[in-house]
């Protein structure tokens, strides 16, 4: 294969980059991103030779066109995306530029140079939420029902995905995955803020509702359920990529402060965030079923592991403190 992997240098498509190159040698890897905040090259530290990188916007229809006929690129993954829903909330337009418009003009960068396969990587949080004490969980048939500007942005680009599969037969795949975590996630999500936070002894801003819970992935794990749809010959389907582990925001926060050996003191009730969802499950029976995936990763494992990483890279995280664009603990 020859894949163009946007949103490289992020969290999630960092580490699918040093994912593929290790279980694919022999395969052609473009690493493609515009290193906005969030973006950082030194996530593919040792990947150079062998991914060559483009910085540019997916919402750049003649870069991105270019970028796929020079290289040869037959398969596209999209992980490229504004991710924060924080951020969201106070600059709603981003999302709509990068997630929703960008998608499209990517589609169509794809669909005009012929590619063989754009696999779109998008979220749980499309469907909405759950209520806490309910047993239900989210399957590819469930209705979308985005509760903010984040989820909205990525509804949006999942039915773009969809129509340009319908209208022009471009051959599309899309994963719906639950919260990721693991190492090179950028420390306004809420693991690697409360990580980098408490080895700093600095306080754990913890929502109101601390019982809001959320599904939990290892990006490892996420990685390979990918690699499994792109190597299936399944063309228009829809996946759910989850662990079936729930963990609340309280949870997390106790088991960051007994990892790093820290005071329960840190941990601080803030103000919710508008919009915050209460609870995301999702049904991964299709995944399983078809293509044979499964979790590996144990969330009290990865989280160990992860915590560790944080603690043995502050040189890569102390840099990335200074680039947060929302204050959590300041909503009213």
């Amino acid at each position: 294969m020859r894949l163009l992997v946007t949103g490289a240098a992020g969290f999630i498509g960092s580490n699918f980059v040093h994912y593929w190159l290790e279980q694919h040698p022999d395969h052609h890897v473009v690493a493609y991103d515009l290193l906005t905040y969030a973006g950082n090259r030194e996530n593919l530290a040792g990947t150079e030779d062998r991914a060559p990188f483009v910085q540019g916007d997916i919402a750049d229809l003649e870069l991105a066109e270019q970028t796929i006929r020079e290289q040869g690129v037959d398969v596209v993954v999209n992980f490229a995306a504004e991710s924060h829903n924080s951020l969201a909330v106070v600059d709603p337009g981003l999302f709509a530029r990068t997630n929703v418009l960008g998608t499209q003009l990517l589609l169509e960068a794809s669909r005009q140079t012929g590619v063989a396969h754009f696999h779109h990587v998008s979220t749980c949080e499309v469907y909405g939420d759950l209520a806490l004490d309910s047993d239900e969980s989210f399957s590819e048939e469930s209705p979308y029902r985005p509760r903010t500007p984040y989820n909205a942005s990525k509804a949006s680009a999942d039915h773009y995905v969809r129509a340009y599969h319908e209208t022009y037969e471009l051959p599309i795949t899309i994963t719906n995955c639950s919260n990721n975590y693991g190492p090179f996630q950028f420390p306004e999500k809420v693991i690697p803020l409360f990580v980098t936070n408490a080895l700093d002894e600095k306080p754990l801003p913890m929502y109101a509702s601390t019982q809001n819970r959320r599904e939990w992935l290892h990006v490892r794990d996420h990685c390979r359920a990918i690699e499994l749809v792109l190597h299936s010959d399944r063309v228009g389907e829809t996946y759910n990529v989850g662990s079936g582990l729930e963990r609340s925001i309280g949870e997390i926060a106790d088991l960051v402060v007994e990892l790093t050996g820290k005071s329960a003191d840190l941990k601080q009730i803030v103000p919710d965030r508008p919009g915050h969802d209460r609870r995301y499950l999702l049904d991964s029976s299709k995944i399983e079923r078809d293509l044979g995936w499964r979790p590996e990763i144990g969330f009290d494992e990865g989280l160990r592991e992860t915590v560790a990483w944080y603690s043995e890279n502050r040189a890569w995280w102390e840099p990335l403190k200074a680039r947060l664009q929302v204050e959590e603990t300041a909503w009213r």
